[in-house]
């Protein structure tokens, strides 16, 4: 019989756009004894987590919760929750996760219209304006930073243009969260949807999110109770209203919502040690504040494009919409890229990205998320890669990369990320 060795993962510096490095706080948390799902010890720590992601979100939303899954878990949510067939969906896509939009709305029976930018670049917010004037669609689910491109996208124009249409909007802040600025309320988003393995620096396995009483009004005129739950005088609004149920059991925010009030339904087993790490990790992120880790990011986020610069190589996208948690840069003519890749991690032991589709083999991503973005990281991976690249036989200024980095420290580089 095979046997297995003890679980030993090896030490890495994770420079990726996600997952990143774990605070040692959150790993601890995570392994606190379980308690039961309905335990007051369990549901009051539910409550302070709602607490905390309001203040995360800078929302008065009521509905501020996880939804137990990756990431994704959480764009599916929304979505399947909120689109009927034949819905008029806009997705303006600006990269990989645009593209995911499209996919998730396409299944959930939308009839889906898309505009594009090019790989790099975001949109003029009067073109997104200008295409829910022409196309009115019931809802408008846009991404507000892709790791596949290292852009973000300005939101607050087309959140208020979408409000005052009556357009619901919908924003992917995965890679954001917790890292940049996002403002639900002053910026009229509708719905938001997290993750926890980027800049909150949890493990990924839950997707934190918020909504107002717009959705909520739609999501309880879709509503059911679960068979095993209903009792015979329950209501069923969505059956009275011919309305269509919420296609999925398991991400309908409908029951989410009532899993997560006082009144606690039963809807699944709560996922204990994820929550504890939820909680932790925002209990951390608060107590740092959220605009002194706004100032941590971008000030990384700008050491690592000096020193990227600093070493003569180039960096991909538009300045002027650059993600300051995510530095894409061109791989140099002649560089086998996935070779450096290999030797930052074998030799170095830091981890940084390829990227997709169109920009597969183009560009590398370094990311500087959460826990992970701090300056001995960032000076690691800037010596590393100048090192790896003199190997690979790429002339460039050696020091120079980390010489630069260290001027955005001392002040000397104007911080602009």
């Amino acid at each position: 019989m095979k046997r297995y060795k003890d679980l030993a993962p090896p030490p890495r510096t994770i420079m990726t756009p996600g997952p990143v490095e774990v605070d040692p706080r959150v790993l601890r948390a995570m392994s606190y004894p379980i308690l039961g799902q309905f335990d007051p010890a369990f549901t009051d720590l539910m409550n302070e987590t709602m607490e905390m992601l309001r203040e995360l979100f800078v929302t008065g939303n009521q509905w501020c919760y996880p939804v137990d899954g990756t990431s994704r878990s959480g764009l599916e949510a929304v979505l399947v929750s909120l689109i009927e067939p034949g819905d008029r969906v806009l997705v303006p896509i600006y990269g990989r996760f645009g593209h995911l939009l499209t996919e998730i709305a396409e299944r959930c029976g939308a009839e889906v219209i898309t505009i594009e930018a090019e790989w790099g670049t975001v949109f003029d917010p009067e073109q997104v304006i200008g295409a829910i004037r022409q196309y009115r669609p019931a809802l408008v689910a846009m991404v507000h930073g892709e790791t596949s491109t290292g852009c973000m996208q300005p939101l607050q124009e087309i959140g208020h243009y979408c409000r005052e249409m009556d357009v619901l909007f919908v924003v992917d802040a995965v890679a954001t969260i917790g890292g940049v600025p996002v403002y639900a309320d002053d910026w009229k988003i509708d719905a938001v949807m997290g993750g926890t393995q980027k800049c909150l620096s949890v493990p990924a396995g839950m997707a934190p999110l918020t909504y107002n009483d717009r959705i909520e009004r739609k999501l309880l005129a879709r509503k059911s109770i679960e068979r095993g739950l209903r009792s015979a005088s329950d209501f069923q609004p969505a059956s009275v209203s011919g309305r269509s149920r919420i296609a999925s059991n398991y991400l309908d925010l409908a029951q989410l919502q009532d899993y997560w009030s006082p009144a606690r339904l039963n809807h699944h087993t709560e996922a204990t040690s994820m929550l504890y790490a939820l909680r932790e990790g925002l209990r951390i992120l608060l107590e740092e504040g959220l605009e002194a880790r706004f100032a941590r990011h971008r000030e990384n986020g700008a050491a690592i494009v000096a020193g990227v610069r600093g070493m003569g190589l180039q960096l991909f996208g538009n300045d002027e919409a650059r993600l300051p948690v995510v530095t894409c840069i061109e791989i140099p003519a002649g560089i086998d890229g996935e070779s450096v890749r290999s030797m930052l991690l074998e030799d170095f032991g830091i981890e940084i990205a390829s990227s997709f589709g169109p920009l597969k083999g183009r560009i590398w991503r370094i990311g500087s998320m959460g826990y992970s973005s701090s300056r001995k990281n960032v000076l690691h991976v800037l010596g590393a890669l100048e090192a790896t690249l003199l190997r690979h036989g790429l002339k460039l200024p050696a020091g120079e990369g980390v010489q630069a980095a260290l001027d955005v420290y001392a002040g000397k580089e104007e911080v602009t990320c």
